[in-house]
């Protein structure tokens, strides 16, 4: 697979990681569906441009994701906090992490192969 197949499917994982957290919490979770589709779209954007042999999209690429990395991170950290206060977040923060995880694996990937 190349990278630019990934980097389509990794904004596909986003858009859809944004609408199942849409979907649990429709009237507190806009903000998932704005930032999957959004992101996501990006991702896709970048796929498509790395595609057509626009080399530079990669590094693009590679500075959005660990921009979200870092989002993750601190999101899903504050989430499992509020879980372990016993507040009704798990599936959130189990959404967040698995973001952060597949985020985590489009870094490594966009690192390790050409």
């Amino acid at each position: 697979m190349t990278n630019s197949k990934w980097l389509i499917g990794y904004g596909v994982f986003l858009f859809l990681c944004g609408m199942a957290g849409y979907l649990s919490n429709p009237a507190a979770a806009k903000t998932a569906l704005i930032s999957g589709t959004a992101f996501g779209g990006l991702s896709v954007f970048w796929g498509v441009l790395l595609g057509k042999g626009f080399n530079w999209a990669k590094w693009a690429a590679l500075a959005t994701t660990l921009m979200l990395c870092a989002v993750f991170s601190i999101r899903s950290f504050i989430s499992w906090q509020k879980v372990m206060a016993d507040e009704p977040k798990t599936f959130a923060a189990s959404l967040i992490t698995l973001m952060l995880l597949g985020s985590l694996a489009t870094v490594a990937r966009l690192i390790v192969r050409k």
